[in-house]
């Protein structure tokens, strides 16, 4: 194994501070991409399709749980998938085990879920087994076929306005990878981060960093921030800016 060269602490720094000159200009450029993600072009959903949830058929407006943006992924659990009856997919489980806290992506107004062509027992079974509390659900009808993931892994985006269900976006192979963190999710967003950092079309909804952010227990729907917590973040974000010389 050729490793790199051993120096010292001053010419690390110097190493790391050229790095960190790529890694922000890599930062700004995910930006820019999110952006343009933003202004993509929606298409309708006009087809009614229908899934098996918990509690029975469920179309996929009711996966919304309510929410205006949804992220669907398609995974394979199912006859003749390996690992079937106990175990889904590896790449998909290895992603499911990735999923971040859900209580945050909701906090912006978008559920996560998955879909398969498992019946709802075995699901819940497998949730069980892994320790997994995402929804998910059965597909019952062409939809994986209809969306490209009929024979591989993907990420569908959707969202729901004026009562009527759009696609937004869609991703797989490489791109699945990266899936996992609050900000992946919101980054794949017709909606995005909804910080007044974004560049986003006008209208749309936004709120200051930092400020929303919350215990994944506490939560409350149409709160004001926390006074504290506000006091707390604009400190931490001055002396960040400070220190950076960002002022």
């Amino acid at each position: 194994m050729k490793t790199p060269p051993v120096v010292s602490p001053e010419a690390w720094e110097a190493a790391r501070q050229e790095m960190l000159v790529k890694e922000k200009a890599f930062t700004r450029a995910r930006d820019k991409l999110a952006a343009e993600r933003r202004r993509m072009p929606w298409t309708a959903v006009e087809k009614a399709y229908s899934f098996e949830g918990r509690k029975g058929k469920v179309s996929l407006l009711d996966l919304f749980e309510g929410r205006r943006q949804l992220i669907l992924y398609r995974a394979f659990y199912e006859p003749g998938v390996h690992g079937w009856p106990d175990h889904a997919c590896r790449g998909c489980s290895l992603g499911a085990d990735q999923v971040a806290h859900l209580s945050h992506l909701n906090a912006r107004d978008t559920t996560l879920a998955y879909a398969s062509r498992a019946p709802q027992p075995d699901i819940a079974r497998l949730k069980a087994r892994m320790g997994w509390e995402l929804p998910w659900y059965t597909i019952t009808d062409s939809f994986d076929a209809d969306f490209g993931v009929d024979q591989w892994h993907g990420h569908n985006v959707f969202i729901c306005d004026g009562g009527k269900v759009f696609r937004t976006y869609f991703i797989n192979n490489r791109g699945d990878e990266a899936m996992g963190t609050l900000w992946s999710y919101l980054d794949l967003t017709p909606l995005g981060r909804q910080e007044t950092w974004e560049d986003s079309p006008e209208g749309y909804p936004q709120t200051p960093p930092y400020k929303w952010w919350n215990w994944h227990d506490g939560y409350v729907a149409g709160a004001e921030p926390d006074k504290k917590w506000v006091e707390v973040s604009e400190a931490g974000e001055a002396a960040f800016r400070k220190r950076d010389n960002l002022d």
